[in-house]
C-alpha cells in the first residue's frame, strides 16, 4: 500500500513538473515562427538588446517629419529647423562637404579622401562642364 501511496505523489509532482514546462515548450516550438512573422517576438525589455532593421519604406520617415515643430524651412535631409534651405546642414558633417551653388541652393557631397576644399572645386568644374 505504501509503495502504491508514493506511485501517487511521484506521478502528481511529475505532472506539476510537466505543466510548468508548458510555457517554456510552447515558446520553444512557437518562437521560430514569432520570429518570423513579429520582427523577432522580443518583449519591449528586450528589444533594446538587439538590432532591428528599419522600415523599407518611407512612413516612419514621414511620421517623423510631420511630428517635427519648426516655423521656419524645415531641412528635408536632418530635420533641422533653419532660416533658408541653404542653410541645412548635411546629414554626415565628418564625411561630407556642404558646397552652397548660389541662388540659395547648396549640396552635400561625399569628401571622398580629397584634400579640403577639393569637393567644392570639382563641382565647380563639373558645372562649368570642364570635368
Amino acid at each position: 500500500m505504501a509503495t502504491e501511496t508514493s506511485m501517487t505523489i511521484l506521478d502528481l509532482l511529475m505532472l506539476i513538473f510537466s505543466l510548468a514546462l508548458l510555457p517554456a515548450q510552447a515558446n520553444a516550438q512557437f518562437g521560430f515562427f514569432d520570429q518570423m512573422f513579429n520582427g523577432g517576438g522580443q518583449g519591449p525589455q528586450q528589444q533594446h538588446q538587439q538590432h532591428q532593421n528599419v522600415r523599407s519604406d518611407s512612413v516612419w520617415y514621414q511620421q517623423q517629419y510631420e511630428a517635427a515643430s519648426c516655423d521656419k524651412y524645415l531641412c528635408p535631409g536632418t530635420l533641422s529647423c533653419v532660416h533658408f534651405p541653404h542653410h541645412c546642414p548635411c546629414a554626415f558633417p565628418a564625411n561630407e562637404d556642404k558646397v552652397e551653388l548660389g541662388e540659395g541652393i547648396a549640396v552635400c557631397a561625399s569628401k571622398g579622401g580629397w584634400k579640403a576644399g577639393e569637393v567644392a572645386r570639382k563641382i565647380e568644374l563639373a558645372r562649368k562642364g570642364l570635368l
